[in-house]
């Protein structure tokens, strides 16, 4: 299953699949649509865009193995920042693939995520091998998952009722996750957690 919500990149990636032991069984646009129709397709692996709007690819994945923790997903970013790979391989993906990596790198990572065995792209390993030699720690490291997903969504400029209605959560709840990423990133407003998340390649300009 592609989670992309750029159809032209489903696209490419469709055709770049189109292999004797690979079939791209179902597509879908968004986090909230991969997670309604996961039960009905059943895929071997997942190929999820961490980048989309709603409730993003890091909340998808975490619903999609509390859903079927079996589940064999493969994240697919853009993002250059070790923060992403390790929240995901935390939160139960298998793989982790940038989207800069070379088109053959897709057709491997599918298959060792088919296999149940992890995949790190070469040059993302090499980064999260030196951060962890040089102690490289990131603000985000001090997040909880919510936490961090309710601070992205925050320095992309979102509103609290809009992050509640993405992650389906209270907005009272949202605002409580809000203090605490405040209190723990000694920020006093949006546009400081917008800074933060700039300055360690979190998001992008």
């Amino acid at each position: 299953m592609l989670v992309d919500d750029h159809a032209i990149v489903r696209m490419g990636f469709r055709m770049l699949l189109g292999t004797p032991d690979i079939e791209v069984a179902a597509e879908a646009e968004s986090g909230e649509q991969a997670c309604q129709d996961y039960a009905q397709v059943r895929p071997d692996v997942v190929v999820i865009d961490l980048s989309m709007p709603g409730m993003g690819g890091l909340e998808a994945l975490r619903r999609l193995l509390a859903h079927d923790p079996a589940a064999r997903v493969l994240v697919l970013s853009a993002h250059e920042a070790t923060a992403y790979p390790q929240r995901a391989f935390k939160t139960g993906a298998l793989g982790y693939l940038s989207k800069r990596g070379a088109p053959e790198q897709l057709i491997d990572a599918v298959r060792t995520v088919a296999a149940g065995r992890r995949y790190v792209d070469p040059q993302m390993a090499q980064k999260l091998a030196l951060a962890q030699i040089d102690g490289e720690a990131s603000p985000a490291d001090m997040l909880s998952e919510r936490e961090f997903a309710v601070f992205l969504q925050l320095a992309q400029g979102l509103s609290v009722a809009q992050i509640a209605d993405h992650l389906k959560l209270a907005a009272s709840t949202v605002g409580t996750h809000l203090y605490n990423v405040k209190q723990k990133l000694n920020a006093s407003n949006q546009s400081e957690l917008t800074l933060i998340a700039l300055r360690w390649g979190l998001i992008q300009a």
